[in-house]
């Protein structure tokens, strides 16, 4: 139901939320359409209810439509996913039923293809309004959120009773800070979209997750150098063991404690590729699990073909010059930064919700102990894969707002446990503030579902709006 304009009055305001609260029937917002946003909406309309979802790409799909548009948040030319596929489907549609040849990990443009196949199964498109910017979302009352979007220049504003944000948080890059000016090229992953540009350039990649790994590897195929700098040792984990993706080798482990299953992880690690110091690289001083493990088949094998060259943390810059904390001085003409992103919900006033910093207290890693009309779906990292989870979250999510599961009276207690028991000791950085174990979380979310809670046929009919 569209809002009427503001000329119409503040009568007029008033009856459009009357009307949608007294009538009790629920209109659901859906912040993002990318892997997290088309379960939550899926399983929406499976109980159904009325629900809408706002993106502002042209396609479901989120990050994981490759793009080189520096506008839009996307993964690389050669990016494929760090999690095998089994451990990274939804159940109500695998990897199977989409294409039995998918890889082991697939690429970029197979988990595109996937999220849209899974959107045209379920009929999800015609409640997806594209090209859409969510701009502002105020929290009236548990039954009411003014909620304004723009489309092509133009806002409009709508009520609705519910809001679920699924925005992803891979999307607003978290830059380093260091004494001193760079005055070559400096430029965070989040705008690396291939290695091309950087043909014959002395490139630094500042960081040990996964993105810099992965931007030292494909840079170092075309630059004159290619240096990496750690802060702290990272562990390097194979993307397979024994002929078999990792972390379904490690899921064999699974029914083990946490902290005995970081351990064989540990022991198993250094067997199949020694210390960090065999390669140059900074020591791992931190016990498995107390930072996120970098999957990563090529960068070992570049650094002993003398492709990447190791570095320590940098203590300053001086124009193309960079000093390293061991004293040693090199000219780059290039710095990329792959130093994370912050949490971010730039629609949502500072003063109501804010967790670019410090802990984030929702049960579940997804219901806020205030307010009961407001869900997060997808927003944690768990050592794996982020959308089977949030498919779990979001049949909660639906089972809570049709009325077949009630919040627990004590969430408040419910939210602070979370955050004072997490699974993973971890640094204490914004990267680790939503860690989840895979395999504890899903457990965890299951508990809350029906054993029949797999649905692979769509239950919707579309009903066109009539809102515009």
């Amino acid at each position: 139901m569209q809002l009427p304009k503001w000329q119409n009055g503040i009568e007029n305001y008033s009856k459009v939320i009357s009307e949608i609260v007294n009538g009790m029937k629920r209109k659901i917002a859906v912040i993002g359409a990318g892997p997290s946003g088309i379960t939550a909406l899926k399983n929406l309309l499976d109980q159904g209810l009325d629900a809408v979802a706002f993106d502002r790409n042209t396609e479901v799909g989120g990050n994981w439509i490759y793009s080189e548009s520096e506008s839009h948040s996307s993964v690389f030319e050669t990016t494929h996913i760090i999690s095998s596929k089994t451990l990274s489907q939804y159940e109500d549609f695998t990897f199977d039923e989409f294409d039995p040849e998918t890889s082991d990990y697939p690429s970029h443009d197979e988990l595109r293809g996937y999220f849209q196949a899974y959107a045209k199964k379920f009929n999800l498109y015609p409640y997806i309004r594209f090209g859409t910017m969510v701009r502002s979302c105020k929290w009236i009352d548990d039954q009411t959120w003014e909620i304004t979007t723009e489309k092509d220049g133009v806002e409009s504003k709508e009520i609705f009773t519910d809001l679920a944000v699924c925005n992803g948080h891979h999307w607003k890059p978290r830059y380093p800070d260091y004494p001193g000016t760079f005055t070559g090229e400096f430029l965070h992953s989040h705008h690396f979209k291939k290695a091309a540009p950087f043909e014959g350039k002395r490139v630094l990649v500042i960081g040990g997750g996964n993105s810099a790994c992965d931007v030292a590897v494909e840079t170092s195929r075309v630059s004159k150098k290619t240096a990496i700098s750690w802060r702290r040792g990272y562990r390097i984990v194979p993307k397979f063991f024994f002929g078999k993706p990792s972390d379904k080798v490690a899921e064999q482990t699974k029914w083990l404690p946490v902290w005995l299953r970081m351990r064989l992880n540990q022991v198993l690690l250094k067997i199949m590729i020694g210390d960090n110091e065999a390669y140059g690289l900074r020591p791992v001083t931190e016990p498995f699990g107390a930072t996120h493990p970098t999957i990563n088949d090529e960068l070992l094998h570049k650094i002993r073909h003398g492709k990447v060259k190791p570095r320590m943390d940098i203590e300053r810059f001086d124009g193309k010059k960079v000093i390293f904390e061991d004293g040693k001085t090199e000219e780059f003409d290039s710095i990329v930064a792959c130093t994370g992103y912050w949490l971010s919900h730039p629609f949502f006033e500072k003063d109501f919700i804010d967790y670019s910093k410090g802990p984030v207290p929702l049960y579940l890693k997804m219901f806020h102990e205030k307010y009961e009309n407001l869900f997060f779906i997808g927003m944690f990292q768990p050592l794996g894969c982020i959308w089977p989870g949030a498919e779990l979250q979001s049949k909660i999510m639906a089972r809570q707002l049709t009325g077949e599961w009630q919040r627990p009276e004590n969430i408040a207690e419910l939210c602070q446990k979370e955050v004072e028991n997490p699974h993973f000791k971890q640094v204490n950085t914004p990267r680790h503030t939503i860690t989840v174990d895979y395999h504890l979380f899903i457990k965890a979310l299951k508990k809350h579902l029906p054993k029949d809670y797999v649905s692979k046929n769509p239950k919707q009919e579309f009903i066109k709006e009539t809102s515009s």
